[in-house]
């Protein structure tokens, strides 16, 4: 096929002339990057960066290409993908399809040719902001004031777009080389008690529901604006907030919720959980100049001081000195010395905001699955 140009217009208009690749059209978001060598296409299918469109720093994407069983979800949910190079003709024995085509089905826009290099050190400097890629209209001036009339991420409610519409049992556990995705009951003849854990959709990973069946306990998943009552009505042993888009602070109705249930059962939040935590309890959140967005971000846990290499993916943050004495941090991000950990033993409640689901290279952070389950089991105190 012939190459179509394309263009990136940022809002502090500065624009970057590309090749389209993926839908051909315009789309418009928030500008992040994302520093991850590998897994893109767990990026691409993370709710979470809904409203977004992801830079990826590494010069080479698509080289594996798509296949059914690494995404997070049913469907990508990033705004525009931005790289330098594309590789339209994927080299891996799993590929099922490439990321040109994969892009291109669900209507997301990609530009290539790109000096991401540049464009990470526009926005590391200058803080994320929004932006358009559009391949059908290549008017420069145009393409900026498009940009500068976006909404901004700052208070929009994203958790209602992703949040799955019905309540579900989940019933796959982990990766098991040769035979895939083992079911639920796989794992359950392995323990004893099995607890039952209500996990609230904000935007949920997939692999954060596999992590909880894999520990042998019982996952019903439930749409965000689930009450307090009808989740307790469910008698679980545990509740998961999970991650999910945006600002925490425009789900209020998730707060109250969450607020409602501190202290009745033991609480697990995972990034945009661990933030609406945070509010429940009284603290602040603020928006980050740039986010944490890939999975070298090293966060040290302040009880044992080992340190562990996360992968991230927010562009918000608990405010540690808003909480007061109502909760303990527990982790810290090295880089940055934001907060990556609280915890609330009197209200049997903990969190963290990096994803012990993913693999940045080791499983450093996978024991948190496991701490959950042996304190729903009465096994380990927080």
């Amino acid at each position: 096929m012939p190459e179509r140009k394309a263009i990136l217009a940022l809002a502090d208009g500065t624009l970057y002339r590309g090749t389209a690749f993926g839908h051909i059209g315009e789309s418009g978001g928030e500008v992040v990057f994302n520093t991850g060598m590998t897994g893109y296409q767990e990026v691409i299918t993370d709710p979470s960066y809904k409203g977004q469109m992801v830079t990826m720093t590494s010069p080479e994407i698509g080289n594996t290409g798509i296949n059914p069983d690494d995404g997070e979800s049913s469907r990508p949910w990033v705004e525009g993908f931005i790289v330098r190079e594309v590789w339209r003709l994927p080299s891996s024995w799993r590929h099922v399809e490439s990321l040109d085509g994969y892009l291109r089905r669900y209507h997301v826009c990609g530009i290539s040719g790109v000096d991401t290099r540049a464009l990470t050190r526009r926005l590391r400097d200058g803080g994320s902001q929004m932006g358009i890629i559009s391949s059908v209209d290549l008017d420069e001036k145009r393409l900026v004031r498009k940009a500068k009339d976006l909404p901004p991420i700052v208070g929009r409610d994203l958790v209602r777009e992703v949040t799955s519409a019905r309540e579900t049992r989940w019933e796959t556990g982990d990766w098991d080389l040769g035979k895939g995705y083992l079911p639920a009951s796989e794992y359950r003849i392995r323990f004893g008690r099995i607890p039952k854990v209500v996990a609230i959709d904000y935007g949920i990973k997939q692999n954060i529901l596999r992590m909880l069946v894999s520990r042998g306990m019982e996952v019903t998943l439930v749409p965000s604006e689930t009450t307090a009552s009808a989740i307790l009505s469910k008698r679980p042993d545990g509740i998961l907030l999970s991650n999910g888009p945006g600002d925490p602070e425009g789900v209020p109705y998730a707060i109250h919720t969450v607020r409602e249930l501190l202290g009745k059962v033991p609480m697990f939040g995972i990034c945009l959980g661990h933030q609406i935590m945070g509010l429940a309890l009284g603290g602040r959140t603020f928006k980050m100049k740039f986010g944490h967005h890939g999975c070298n971000q090293p966060v040290m846990d302040l009880a044992t001081g080992k340190v562990e290499i996360t992968s991230q993916n927010h562009n918000f943050s608990v405010d540690g000195s808003s909480l007061g004495d109502r909760a303990r941090i527990t982790h810290v991000n090295l880089n940055d010395k934001t907060v990556e950990g609280l915890c609330v033993p009197s209200l049997r409640c903990f969190s963290v905001q990096y994803h012990p689901e993913a693999s940045p290279g080791p499983h450093d952070s996978r024991y948190l699955f496991t701490r959950f389950h042996r304190y729903l089991t009465g096994e380990e105190d927080l």
